[in-house]
């Protein structure tokens, strides 16, 4: 995959990136790892940390295990009044806040401090994130409030990082290090009317019966459980097997990838069985919270090897 090169200059700079990952409590591990020395794991393709931030070190416990695809719910700033009275005196009252819940908010944990300075800081460094990546690593960004004030404050925060971002222009993606899909509350009709735009759209099943152009929607997500009654127990139905088989060929041959969420994630043989047969059919991206347990699941299937469950 061809990456851009970077500009001679850049907006925000690399000492004030890691003073505010140090600021988040992920500085350490994720400034060293913008050092082109540093050793990150090999690109997993099929992994997806789903609520990445809610991990000890959101982004780099998924960039180090090889994750090539990141998901961090956001809440848009200026709050409702009760929310807005928790944050500290002088907090930005115009920003992008993640969290899962609203009382979860706190003023340094912001997208940009979490994820867009971190991943740009890999980027400087490297001109890619993960070494040797073939594809974009993916930021699903799920929008919890609304979307075109969240779509608001996104975009010129995305314009910063232009370099570093997968571009749509006059019909044509060029792929960057980092594609944006925004899920959650998303301004579909607004993106879609944009000749240049740094993000796109996570589409949903129903959609593929009225598909949009994968220039827009290059993700299908959808919630498993809604869709699919095996999990991971005895044989795959006969019906389930032929509708996740359906799916991907839709949707692959629209050009766009798949996901499942709330799909089974506690350890056992009913999660490798559901791996296993995802992995076989060419899902795009599988779904977990537990980092280590899907890198080494994949690391095994990469490899021959058979691991217990």
């Amino acid at each position: 995959m061809m990456l851009r090169t970077l500009p001679a200059l850049r907006p925000l700079a690399a000492g004030l990136a890691l003073a505010l990952l140090a600021a988040c409590g992920g500085g350490g591990a994720a400034s060293q790892a913008a050092h082109s020395g540093e050793a990150l794991a090999a690109p997993l393709n099929q992994a997806h940390a789903h609520n990445d931030y809610e991990h000890p070190r959101p982004l780099y416990d998924a960039l180090s295990q090889g994750f090539m695809s990141v998901e961090a719910d956001v809440f848009a700033a200026p709050l409702p009044a009760a929310l807005a009275a928790l944050l500290p005196a002088g907090a930005p009252l115009s920003e992008l806040y993640v969290a899962h819940d609203p009382q979860d908010i706190r003023p340094e944990r912001t997208l940009r401090n979490l994820y867009l300075e971190p991943l740009w800081a890999l980027f400087e460094a490297r001109g890619e994130i993960l070494p040797g990546q073939r594809q974009p690593l993916q930021l699903l960004i799920d929008f919890k409030t609304e979307a075109e004030t969240t779509w608001a404050l996104l975009a010129p925060q995305l314009e910063d990082y232009a370099p570093m971002l997968s571009r749509y222009a006059d019909g044509v993606v060029e792929p960057g290090a980092v594609s944006v899909v925004i899920s959650g509350n998303r301004p579909t009709a607004t993106l879609a009317a944009l000749g240049t735009r740094l993000a796109f759209i996570d589409g949903r099943l129903p959609d593929l019966d009225n598909p949009q152009p994968a220039t827009l929607v290059p993700l299908i997500s959808d919630n498993w459980g809604n869709h699919f009654g095996w999990r991971g127990e005895g044989p795959v139905p006969a019906e389930d097997a032929a509708k996740l088989e359906r799916v991907l060929r839709e949707a692959h041959g629209l050009g766009a990838r798949v996901r499942f969420w709330a799909t089974p994630d506690a350890p056992g043989p009913a999660r490798e069985a559901l791996w296993g047969v995802l992995a076989d059919a060419g899902l795009d991206h599988i779904n977990t919270d537990d980092l280590e347990g899907l890198a080494a699941f994949l690391r095994a299937r990469e490899s021959g090897e058979t691991r217990e469950p």
